[in-house]
This record gives structure tokens, sequence and C-alpha cells, in this order.
């Protein structure tokens, strides 16, 4: 779902890589306390929110990279309930391809 702005809304970004919707959530209000500083819409500032690049260009930036996928534990949580045989002695690459991710 759309942000105010038109980008993604932070605190569904950070549950889709599976972080807490506590964790989620208080990314969302930092993300959204830093742009109205940015812009002027706050009272207060600390000079890393005005002078920082935003966040939407910072995210640009890293999303060349991508994101690692889910974590070991998550994969290996995700051959149990399948229930992968040899599961206990894979790795993560090991794991992820076995699940098809």
């Amino acid at each position: 779902m759309p942000g105010r702005r038109g980008g993604p809304v932070p605190a569904e970004s950070a549950e889709e890589r599976g972080e807490s919707t506590k964790r989620a959530k208080e990314i969302a209000a930092r993300t959204v306390n830093k742009e109205r500083a940015r812009s002027g819409e706050s009272k207060t500032a600390s000079k890393s929110s005005t002078q920082d690049m935003s966040s939407s260009k910072r995210g640009g930036q890293r999303s060349h990279s991508g994101s690692q996928g889910p974590t070991y534990d998550q994969l290996y949580a995700e051959a149990k309930r399948r229930n992968l045989q040899g599961r206990s002695s894979m790795d993560k690459a090991e794991l992820k391809r076995k699940l098809g991710h």
C-alpha cells in the first residue's frame, strides 16, 4: 500500500522483511519523523535529520544489493514445517535451494 507521498509504507516494508510488528512501527515512525524534519514540518530537528540524504534516495541506492532474504532460522522453520529430510545438516544456501527461495 502506498504511503502519503507515493512510496511504500515503512511499517509494511519492515514487516515484509520479517521484522516484528512493534519494530516495524518503530522504524516507520522514525522514517516519517525524519521526513517531516527535512520538509520543515517539525518543531525540532537533529542535524542528521536535516542534512542526511532522504530515506527514499538512500533506499534507492541500497536497492541494487537486495535483501539476503529469510534468515537461516526462518528457512529452517519452513523446512521443518515441510518435513524436509536432512535439514539439520544444511546451511542457509542449501536450505534456500531446497525450499525454492
